[in-house]
Order: C-alpha cells, then structure tokens, then sequence
C-alpha cells in the first residue's frame, strides 16, 4: 500500500521520523486498502463527519447535527478483561493489575491485526492533550480504521496536526493504533479476540475488535494511563478529575477539581447549575508558581446519557434535546428521536437499539429482557456547546485549583461532604475511596470496591509511588487545595436516598465558601462538617428548601462504627503495599479518633456531639 501523492505530503510536513515510522509500520501491519491523512482542516474534518454516515458507523437523527452510533451487544462498556499491560519484568503494583508479557503480547496482538484493514481505509489523525501551545499538553498520533473513533476524538480532543509541526520531529508523543475489525451490519464480530494492549515503554495501544468508545477512543482512558506513568515519573500529576468553576460570592469564581467513580454523579457535579465547567473527566495538575494549576485534557464530554433530565441536569438536557453537533450511542431510536433510561419522558414501545430492531418484551440469548436503551449508553459533544462553558477552557496556563473534592457511591458510612484536616490527610481521604459499582464497566454491579483517588483502573505505577508523588506534590505548594469527601449516596434505613439530585449544589457551595473564609465547621474524627445554620441558609438560598435540624442530623451523624470497618478494610489493603509513613500515620491517628468517638458516644454519633 502506498500512500498517494497528496497523503505523503501532509506526512512529510510534519517533519517526524518517528510519526513516518508508526505509520509504515501500521499500514505493512494492517494491509489497508487506502490511507487517508486527516490535518486541522475543515475540510478534512467534514471528510470524518461524512464517512461516518458513509459507511454505516453513524445514522442521521431527525434533528440538526445529531447522530446515531451502535456498539455491538457485546461491547458496550469497558472491557477489563482483555485490557492489559505489555510488562517487561514482574512490579508489586499493590493492586490486582491485568498483564502480559510484553514480547508474548506484541506476538499476540500483532497476530490479531495482521491483515485487519483489508478492504478498508485507514485513518491518520493527530491531536492535542490539553490547549495547544501549553506547558501541560501532550501530543497524540491515532491511526483507526473507525470514522467514528476519529468523528468522535475530533469532538473530544483539540486539534493536533500543527503542533505536531511545531515538535520540530521531537519522538516524544502517543501513539494509538486502532481496528473495529470484521464489521457485520455495521458491528464488530470477533469479539472474541478484543484485545486493548497498552505498552508503556513505547508509549502507545494497540486496540483491535472494539467499537465502544472507552475501548477504541486511543486519547481517552487509554492515553491516561500512559499520561499517568509520565506524570508519575516527572514532577505532575495527571488525575481521573473535573475541573470547574463554582460562583459563589458575586464576581467570585473558585476552581475546584474532583474525582469520582463512574456514574456516581461527576459530570452532573460538573455541570452544576450556575457554575461552569473546564472539564468533566480528565485533568494535568502541574506547580507553576507554587499554586496547583490544572487543564482538561479534553474540549468535549463523553458522558453517561442515563437519569440526564430536565430537573436533574438542565444544561446538559437542554443542549442534547436542540440542534447541534451530538452522537449518541446505545439508546433507542424511533422515527429519528433517541430515548434513554431516566430522562423523564415514556419511551415507545419499539424501535433501534444496540440489539437491532427493539420491541417492548425483547430477550437476549439468555433469556433475559432487553432494555430499550442502555445503561452505559453515551453522548459524545463539544465543551463549547454548552451554555456553562467556563472562559478559560483553553487558557495554555489552565486555572488555579483551590479545593479537590472526592466522591464514591456509598449507601451507609460516609457523610455528605467532609473537608480534610489538612494535605496528608486530604490524600488519605482520597485513597481510601470506597464505591459500590455500576454498569459502567462489565461485570457485577453494587459490589464495594476500593478505588484510590476514582482511579484504581488506570493508575500505570505502584500504588505506593503514586500516592507519595500525591504528598509530595502538596508539600511543594505555597497552598495546597483544601480537599472534601462527598457522597450522594447515603440511604436511610429504609433503603431510601437521604438527599435530592440538586443537593451536591448545596455541599459545593459550602465548600467553596470554607475555601473562601465564609463559614466555620465542625470538626470531627473524620474531618470537619457543616454547621447546620450554614446549610439552612444555603438550601434555602440556591434550592428553596426548608432544610430541617431531623434531616441534617440524620445525614452528618458519624457512623463510628462503619467507618471503622472501612478502616479494617483499607489497613488489609494497604498492609500488603510498601505505603509512605506519612499515609500510615494518617491512617492510625483517624482509626484512634474513630474509636475514642465510638466508646465515649456510641456507634452512630449525631454531629451536635462534636459541637
């Protein structure tokens, strides 16, 4: 295969060695038909845009911009199974990580995509992690034979093709190598050689029979991971994190960062109302100046459709309900329109799904019924887009981070909002995140899970280092961020949510208001908390609502003793990894506080005891 005259020149502009090698060596690999070159330009844009019609990866909806994408029944979530490290020698990780040793899987994974072109076009792209012309962004080079890969990284990350220029042939940036694979009416079906194999020595994945977006988009969690092991190895900090604004005061924006789980509230944290956001999932914290100083590695969402509403989420709701650029993925369609699951409108009883032709009553294979829409189901849309978009979503020099907030979905131990004691503890907080899972990865959902940070499944060196790089970080700061734990999750003994969708409004407010100076708290074993008079007002200000001294009592009590089983279940993890002495000396002194509180006030403590 040769590359026509016009594709070889947009190569040799770049000036790149290496980027002339990746590609020789993808295009003898892969055995593509035709290779197609993608710049920044318009042109080349609207080309990706077009194919993906083409070719059957994407259908036109009824409305202006929107587009339709299905993943196959069997690929619509993350697959951790078949995704692995290329390892060289055996790492005490101190967690369950999945590998293969790196010459047996380079074997492997090239066997897979030996001839896995033939008869399609290969796609070259090339793109920016974080703002162009920015200390913080990383170049990234993705080769796919997907429109729909490249239309979707197209809406999600900044254009690259000129920076690239600008490396002036520097080897040092991503590389992705991607293929649906065999296609039958439009889906993967060798599923069963779905391999995502991430080589951190040479910087770059192989992915092969996968259309799902966390599968197949090379810039997205797969870029991260290798992100992480450059960040760990250098002096920043690449995190699983928002970035936003959050308006208190008039005229005063504090940004804050925060880490959650999938599908336990953090794009909606994101996109709260009144606030703006920089970004909803992925974020580069560097030092400049002795302040935390932080950007999205993204221009665009690629978030979880499920429960978006015109209550709960507003913005979000209201920008994929109108015209403008949007693919949706995995919901139902009928004459055009998409349905998902919780957006507060019935759904027809038949119609297109990721199961093919969906009727009300459908099974699977095993007999199980099917869904007209997905619970993993996607939409993918430019940061721009939105009514909330904060101004200095693009600044090269990012936005100066003031407080971090960590959230898991827990439904019996932790309290609404804590604020740390101080950094250390702030780390501490973080990496002991608990979460019961969801359908956002394949496998078992409400199991608890430890997730360090809403970071366990990328995190690319020991856990050990990586939190020590976290203490360090701070410690090099002029002002660290202050940090809070949130959980919107809390049930009462009835199994019903304490809290309202809207209320994380109300635990950010308050946070931005500590950070700021505004309120005192409380402080308890596990942090300090809200004074109630301060809540009253703020729930009564933002949401109209009459917040009573019963609910908040019910919501702040210490639960002493499920905290301390917590801290039974984390000394059991931590025991088996070579931890800093500064996390271990947070970690005693919290289970001493927990259980001076449990003999001298009981089990479940009300938060008035502290007072």
């Amino acid at each position: 295969m040769r590359l026509s005259e016009d594709n070889r020149r947009k190569i040799e502009e770049l000036k790149n060695p290496k980027v002339m090698e990746c590609l020789n060596e993808a295009i003898e690999l892969c055995k593509p038909a035709k290779v197609t070159v993608i710049t920044d330009s318009e042109e080349d844009i609207a080309y990706i845009r077009e194919l993906s019609l083409k070719n059957g990866e994407e259908a036109k909806l009824a409305m202006e911009g929107h587009t339709i994408h299905f993943d196959g029944i069997y690929d619509l979530a993350r697959d951790k199974k078949n995704t692995k490290y290329l390892v060289t020698e055996k790492v005490n990780w101190g967690m369950e990580v999945n590998s293969i040793p790196r010459d047996e899987g380079i074997a492997e994974i090239r066997e897979i995509m030996d001839g896995i072109m033939e008869g399609k076009e290969m796609l070259v792209s090339f793109f920016s992690l974080g703002p162009t012309n920015s200390p913080f962004s990383i170049c990234a080079m993705q080769i796919t034979d997907s429109a729909y890969v490249t239309h979707s990284e197209q809406i999600l990350y900044r254009p690259g093709y000129e920076e690239f220029k600008r490396m002036n042939g520097s080897p040092d940036f991503f590389f992705f190598l991607h293929s649906a694979g065999k296609l039958e009416n439009g889906k993967t079906v060798n599923v069963d050689k779905r391999r995502i194999y991430i080589d951190l020595i040479e910087n770059r994945v192989y992915s092969a029979n996968n259309q799902y977006a966390g599968n197949s988009v090379g810039l997205k969690k797969l870029a991260f991971r290798l992100a992480i092991q450059k960040a760990n190895n250098s002096d920043w900090l690449a995190e699983h994190m928002f970035l936003m604004g959050v308006h208190g005061k008039p005229g005063r924006v504090t940004y804050f960062a925060g880490a959650f789980p999938s599908a336990c509230g953090k794009t909606s944290t994101a996109m709260l109302p009144g606030q703006t956001i920089v970004g909803d999932d992925i974020a580069y914290l560097r030092n400049i100046g002795g302040e935390m100083r932080g950007v999205n590695v993204e221009k665009g969402i690629f978030g979880i459709i499920q429960d978006v509403n015109p209550e709960d989420d507003p913005l979000i709701y209201e920008a994929l309900t109108t015209p403008r650029e949007v693919i949706f993925s995995n919901v139902l369609i009928n004459n055009g329109v998409p349905y998902w699951l919780g957006m507060g409108k019935e759904a027809p009883d038949e119609g297109e799904n990721f199961s093919g032709h969906w009727y009300k009553g459908k099974k699977d294979k095993d007999g199980k019924e099917i869904d007209y829409a997905h619970k993993n189901a996607r939409y993918t849309i430019a940061l721009h887009e939105l009514k909330n978009a904060d101004e200095k979503i693009d600044d090269p020099n990012g936005v100066k981070v003031q407080a971090i907030v960590y959230g898991g979905r827990d439904s019996d131990t932790t309290v609404p909002i804590a604020e740390s004691l101080n950094w250390a503890h702030g780390v501490f907080v973080g990496a002991t995140v608990e979460s019961e899972t969801t359908a956002a990865t394949i496998g078992a959902e409400g199991v608890r899970r430890h997730d360090p940070m809403a970071n366990l499944d990328f995190v690319t060196v020991p856990l050990g280092k990586y939190v020590e790089n976290h203490l360090k970080f701070g410690a090099k700061l002029s002002k660290a961020p202050t940090v809070y734990a949130t959980n919107y999750f809390l049930k009462d003994e009835n199994g019903k949510y304490m809290n309202g969708k809207l209320d994380k409004k109300i635990w950010i407010l308050w946070a931005d208001g500590r950070v700021n100076g505004d309120y005192d708290a409380i402080e308890t074993p596990i942090g300090r908390i809200p004074l109630y008079e301060d809540l009253k007002e703020l729930f009564k200000k933002y949401l109209d609502y009459d917040y009573t001294m019963e609910e908040y009592t019910k919501q702040f009590a210490i639960r002493a003793k499920k905290y301390l089983e917590k801290m039974k279940r984390m000394k059991e993890v931590f025991s088996k990894i070579e931890m800093p002495e500064e996390f271990m000396n947070e970690m005693n002194a919290q289970v001493q506080r927990l259980e001076k509180a449990l003999k001298e006030h009981g089990e479940v403590i009300s938060p008035l005891k502290f007072k």
